[in-house]
């Protein structure tokens, strides 16, 4: 599986047979969308038009299986009140045999059924820009403990070429609350199963 980081909430998964990206909600944020023809876009709360040539686009709760994909989406409180927008969906992708969780704008607790209906992970994006916008680094840490993923990949922190509605706080400091010290720093990122590690591990994307 081949993993790309595009900013704010923005991620492309991709292997030979599909390519997913999340949350490419760009264009509102002053950068270009990065969706292309033929992707499967998913999207975790409100967004604008996907484009016309997209595969498929999903942004609700349910049972997805897409270019043997495995897609699950679970309802989840979003972590504000946004134009009357009270949930978020929160994706389980199975892909290349690695179990995928892409978490959008929650409020920092699952119930146990959604805790199940995530079940093992591999892989954890996880917002840590805080500000009342988004999970910060303390609300991200609590999570990770409960979904024990065996890598974490942070999204949604402080970048000086997007407008966000509000001010995110910079990586670094968002870092220091999850006390974990990145395992590397990579542009993109190849994974299969057999590269993860017995113990938890964070890596940092650059954006592409």
């Amino acid at each position: 599986m081949d993993i790309q980081f595009y900013g704010a909430n923005c991620i492309r998964l991709s292997n030979k047979k599909a390519s997913l990206i999340f949350d490419d909600n760009l264009a509102d944020l002053g950068e270009k969308s990065v969706t292309k023809a033929g992707e499967i876009a998913l999207f975790t709360g409100p967004h604008g038009d996907a484009k016309a040539d997209t595969k498929l686009v999903i942004d609700y709760p349910g049972e997805y299986e897409v270019s043997d994909v495995s897609i699950r989406g679970v309802m989840a409180r979003a972590h504000i009140d946004e134009e009357g927008q009270r949930n978020a969906v929160i994706y389980r992708i199975i892909m290349d045999d690695l179990k995928v969780v892409v978490m959008g704008h929650v409020f920092p607790e699952l119930s146990d059924d959604q805790l199940e209906s995530l079940g093992m992970v591999d892989v954890l994006f996880i917002p840590v820009g805080g500000s009342g916008y988004t999970l910060d680094g303390i609300g991200a840490l609590k999570l990770i403990k409960k979904i024990e993923p065996k890598l974490v990949i942070p999204t949604h922190y402080d970048d000086s070429k997007l407008k966000f509605p509000v001010p995110q706080q910079p990586l670094e400091e968002a870092l220091k609350s999850l006390s974990m010290e990145p395992k590397e720093t990579v542009d993109k990122l190849k994974l299969k199963s057999a590269d993860l590690a017995d113990t938890m591990q964070l890596i940092v994307l650059q954006k592409s």
